[in-house]
């Protein structure tokens, strides 16, 4: 979907088309019941995913109420019935196990946050996180070093948007962001 048919606010963020299709495919979303978006900001990636996939349920958790808002009119505006907004600070209580779990933002809570994002996983789940601080970055490797996943995946995705500049044109880069992606392990009996 293209960045400009969601509704936007100044000081909410919002991942970008090209980052949000990377994070949807390595989310795998085509079995999934239960998506849950962590700083779910305007709601992009939370709209996608349900308009996508309508059998799936997304909790979409934001504690910006200014972005609340926003999500709340971007629901309205692409009807998505199967979006749960959940005002408040992650991690909080989600009663019903989840497939895949989108990061978007962790607040300073990071590896608190992969911890709670794996135990709401089922196992197989898929755990998806982006960033734009290379220490968040660092820090998230270190700490996925240490817990029971597999089929790690890191990118950084770097993006130029062909610009329009006097009588010409030029690539406009916007900033690079770093994609990691992984499985909850199966645990074995």
């Amino acid at each position: 979907m293209k960045d400009e048919r969601f509704i936007r606010g100044e000081k909410v963020p919002m991942t970008k088309e090209a980052v949000r299709a990377v994070a949807l495919a390595k989310l795998a979303l085509h079995d999934a019941r239960h998506l849950i978006d962590i700083g779910a900001g305007t709601g992009s990636v939370s709209i996608e995913a349900a308009l996508a996939h309508p059998q799936l349920q997304v909790t979409a958790i934001e504690r910006n109420l200014a972005a609340l808002g926003l999500l709340e009119e971007n629901c309205q505006r692409f009807a998505c019935r199967n979006i749960t907004l959940v005002p408040g600070v992650a991690p909080l209580f989600i009663g019903q196990p989840a497939d895949a779990v989108f990061m978007g933002g962790s607040g300073g809570n990071l590896t608190k946050l992969i911890d709670w994002s794996l135990a709401q996983l089922n196992p197989g789940g898929r755990l998806v996180m982006t960033f734009i601080l290379q220490e968040n970055l660092s820090s998230a490797l270190a700490h996925l070093a240490d817990c029971s996943v597999s089929a790690l995946d890191c990118q950084q995705l770097q993006v130029s948007q062909l610009t329009p500049l006097g009588s010409g044109h030029y690539f406009k880069a916007h900033n690079p962001v770093f994609l990691i992606s992984c499985e909850k392990e199966q645990h074995h009996g």
